[in-house]
C-alpha cells in the first residue's frame, strides 16, 4: 500500500530542499516523478537541479523536452495523472493533483508552512487520505533537516 508523506517547508524553498531529498531518493535506487502545479514552478525546479551545488547536478528530464521520459530518472511534470518515466516515487509540489497517488509505492507531498493557503490544502489532503485509511507520515523542515513529527 502506498505512504504518503507530508514535507512541512519552513526554512528555505522548495527549490533548495527538494533536491537534497532527491539525492536520498535516487541513492536508493528509486526512479521519481515530480508534478508541479504551474509552469513557472516546472521551470524553477528545473533550474535548481542543474545548479543547486557547484559540483554536481540531479540528472532529470522534463515534459517537453525532446528526451525520452522513459529513460529518466527524474522527471519533472504538470500532467495530473501517469507515470511517464516509471517512477516508484511521487512527488508532488504545491497542490499538484494526485488521484493516482496510489499508483506509487510512496508519495511525497511538499508544502509551503508559510503560506496559509498550502497549509489548509495540506490539511484537506491529509484528512482526505486518512478518511480512506491511506498511511501517512508528516515531517517536519527543522534547521538540522527533517524531523518525523506524525
Amino acid at each position: 500500500m502506498t505512504e504518503v508523506s507530508f514535507y512541512h517547508l519552513q526554512s528555505e524553498p522548495i527549490e533548495r530542499a527538494l533536491p537534497r531529498l532527491l539525492e536520498k531518493v535516487r541513492e536508493r535506487g528509486f526512479r521519481v516523478l515530480v508534478r508541479g502545479a504551474t509552469e513557472e514552478r516546472i521551470e524553477t525546479l528545473d533550474e535548481a537541479l542543474w545548479t543547486y551545488r557547484d559540483a554536481s547536478f540531479l540528472a532529470h528530464g522534463r515534459a517537453g523536452d525532446a528526451l525520452d521520459p522513459a529513460e529518466q530518472p527524474i522527471f519533472l511534470t504538470l500532467e495530473t495523472e501517469g507515470n511517464a518515466n516509471g517512477a516508484t516515487i511521487l512527488v508532488l509540489t504545491e497542490d499538484a493533483a494526485a488521484d493516482d497517488a496510489t499508483a506509487f509505492e510512496r508519495c511525497l507531498y511538499m508544502f509551503d508552512g508559510n503560506d496559509d493557503a498550502a497549509l489548509k490544502a495540506a490539511r484537506g489532503r491529509w484528512k482526505s487520505l486518512k478518511d480512506r485509511n491511506i498511511p501517512v507520515s508528516y515531517y517536519q523542515q527543522t534547521e538540522n533537516g527533517w524531523e518525523k513529527k506524525a
